[in-house]
């Protein structure tokens, strides 16, 4: 077989090869077990050992040429996929970017930070506690009976060693007190958990509760704290109305409500908090002296002045994360 001819015939077609796959089949036709250069690499055992010599010389040599043959092409047509590849995938630096939305705070911790902020100015500082207590720092060192129905499963979540996930702020109050004698300025922002789900109550929401004791407290103080705070937060000069309430935990006690003007225009007193003067019992089981020292405490619900804020009329559209809603305050 005359190499040369072979050489001569093979790189035409090779340099014709109009794919990787084409030119993998003539590898395979030139070079595979099966191919012609290696039938003529078995032949040469046939051969004396002079002409083998001579032989093999000039079989590895076309086998040499072919294989770069091959080689070169394979990399013009991978210069080829390449460059039609980077033409597709082309980016027009001269076409404007996408936008990005910038994302903003949510209307619970936007009111959350202007409550806290408030009382900060007003000389209050922030506590913090556990969310799951003991049935001693929720309810009874808040003096609630052993029969209140708040101790009921229908309204506390309970674990099954006897904790819960506390049902108000007051758990942090008695902490407090119980490390620190007076006087004592403090808020208490968290989130609370009760049995409860409809359009103005979630079985999850956040709580602010203050506290204030010391000596020749009395509610005079109190008003005058929770006007301003109303004054400052709604930013307008409040109708407020303290009407007689029960809490276990404070005695007098009291709800507030707000005069509050709706779209239609007509106006509504508004319950927005509870509050009162700190029951002695409380004061006792935290170890300050009730005859020498006296103090108020409050709590409000976050979600609820965040919709009189705002304008909400359904505590659930905080919590479905809806872009659309929480976008009007980003």
């Amino acid at each position: 077989m005359n190499l040369e001819q072979v050489l001569s015939d093979a790189l035409p077609r090779i340099d014709s090869a109009s794919d990787p796959a084409a030119l993998d089949a003539l590898r395979v036709e030139f070079l595979g077990k099966s191919g012609s250069v290696t039938a003529l690499l078995k032949s040469l055992g046939s051969l004396s050992p002079d002409e083998r010599k001579q032989r093999g010389a000039e079989v590895n040599r076309l086998r040499d040429a072919l294989s770069e043959a091959l080689n070169s092409r394979k990399s013009a047509l991978d210069a080829v996929a390449l460059a039609a590849k980077l033409e597709r995938e082309r980016i027009d630096i001269s076409l404007p970017g996408r936008q990005v939305g910038v994302g903003g705070l949510h209307p619970i911790t936007r009111a959350l930070d202007r409550i806290v902020g408030i009382f900060e100015h007003l000389g209050y500082t922030v506590a913090d506690g556990p969310e799951i207590e003991d049935d001693w720092h929720n309810f009874e060192a808040l003096n609630f009976p052993p029969d209140h129905p708040a101790r009921t499963m229908h309204d506390t979540f309970y674990f099954p060693d006897g904790r819960l996930l506390r049902t108000h702020t007051s758990p942090v109050q008695i902490r407090v007190m119980l490390e620190k004698q007076p006087p004592v300025r403090v808020i208490i922002p968290g989130k609370v958990y009760r049995s409860d789900s409809d359009q103005t109550h979630s079985p999850m929401f956040h709580q602010v509760e203050g506290l204030v004791v010391g000596e020749d407290i009395n509610f005079a103080d109190l008003k005058g704290t929770l006007l301003n705070f109303v004054r400052a937060f709604f930013e307008r000069e409040p109708k407020l109305l303290f009407r007689p309430s029960y809490f276990p935990f404070t005695e007098p006690s009291a709800d507030v409500l707000m005069n509050w003007e709706l779209p239609d225009g007509s106006e509504r007193w508004l319950e927005v908090l509870g509050c009162g003067m700190v029951h002695p019992n409380v004061l006792r089981n935290c170890g300050v002296d009730p005859e020498r020292y006296t103090g108020f405490a409050f709590g409000l619900g976050v979600e609820r002045f965040a919709m009189l804020r705002y304008g909400v009329t359904d505590l659930r559209a905080f919590f479905e994360n809806d872009l659309r809603f929480l976008g009007q305050f980003a």
